[in-house]
């Protein structure tokens, strides 16, 4: 069985040609005595070994990621499709993330010198983060870490900067999104939830050292709700249930400190939805539970507070603690899709 490469030769001693009628060494007669003794020439054996064969490894070996493309490959990738071996990478193996993103970001500070090639790499994570399931909350690592990490800053601006231009890009158009057809409000949620994770990880740093939030997401986030509430759909409201799970908390913290009652708008407008609009009766029961949510704190516990398990009569954050699944082809699914609603309420009875 081969091993991938070809064998040494063995030492071998020299061989001689077999006989045959044309080379038999022709005997001496008394007249050609002196005749001298043909020599026959072993053959040479040539090796097929090459000093320009790639490096060898066992079956099963995994080298790091980053080693992969190591000084020395005759094949280099392109920018492209580097930046989307790693993000695919990623997203296989998320925990890799804190042991490779150091040398990810060396990688890119040599390759990525002109504008072109920065646009070309928000544009990588952007796509990756928005059309890839799960992938969104990695993506606003990454994000975050790029934002400080790249030393590029051409005119057009540097990381950050062009994420958030290619983000507007999307918000700018929010309204149609919100009533369009399937495919492009599937494309509009994914972009939502996306922001909500950069609002949360996107780290700003201040003059001072102080690290804040982007206060520009936080707005988009506002109007983003807006788009979604004035389209009561059911996919729409979803998406406004998953925005405010993930988000909620935050913005409230944050609007309060600012003395507004933006919160407490989105929750009469979500009580508005569920008395007049024409949603399923069970998206009306998610908006609801998401109301009792908000009520509890956002299911945040203070310290001093006395230890109780939680259960569906002192704990309205109870049904919403269950997680996001996902079909087999990566289409998000809660109970608010057919069938499903049962299935979960069964689960939880036989806790």
């Amino acid at each position: 069985m081969s091993d991938g490469f070809d064998r040494a030769p063995e030492q071998t001693k020299p061989l001689r040609a077999p006989p045959s009628s044309q080379d038999k060494i022709p005997q001496q007669n008394s007249e050609s005595a002196m005749a001298k003794p043909q020599v026959v020439v072993a053959p040479v054996l040539m090796s097929k070994l090459s000093v320009n064969a790639p490096e060898f490894y066992p079956s099963g070996y995994s080298s790091n990621y980053a080693e992969s493309y190591e000084d020395g490959c005759e094949d280099y990738p392109t920018l492209s499709e580097y930046v989307q071996d790693f993000l695919n990478h990623l997203t296989e193996q998320p925990g890799s993330f804190e042991t490779e993103i150091e040398q990810f970001a060396e990688t890119l500070n040599g390759w990525v010198t002109t504008d072109d090639a920065l646009q070309e790499l928000v544009e990588l994570i952007y796509q990756q983060a928005t059309s890839i399931p799960n992938f969104s909350y990695m993506g606003a690592r990454l994000c975050n870490y790029l934002s400080h990490h790249l030393t590029i800053s051409p005119q057009s601006g540097n990381f950050r900067q062009l994420l958030l231009q290619r983000c507007r890009t999307e918000y700018e158009v929010k309204d149609q999104a919100a009533k369009g057809d399937e495919v492009t409000r599937k494309r509009f949620h994914a972009f939502v939830l996306f922001l909500g994770e950069l609002y949360l990880n996107l780290e700003i740093k201040g003059t001072n050292g102080q690290v804040t939030r982007a206060d520009i997401l936080q707005v988009g986030l506002r109007e983003l709700l807006n788009a979604l509430f004035s389209n009561p759909m059911d996919d729409n409201l979803i998406c406004a249930v998953k925005l405010l799970k993930l988000t909620g908390s935050v913005l409230e913290d944050a609007w309060k400190e600012k003395g507004k009652m933006d919160m407490e708008e989105i929750i009469q407008r979500i009580e508005n939805v569920v008395l007049d609009a024409n949603c399923s009766r069970d998206v009306k029961q998610m908006l609801l539970k998401l109301v009792e949510l908000r009520s509890s704190n956002w299911g945040r516990v203070h310290a001093t507070s006395t230890y109780r398990e939680a259960t569906p009569e002192n704990d309205p954050n109870y049904f919403m603690n269950e997680p996001t699944f996902y079909t087999s082809d990566g289409v998000p699914f809660t109970a608010a899709d057919p069938d499903t609603w049962m299935i979960l309420m069964m689960r939880w009875t036989q806790r």
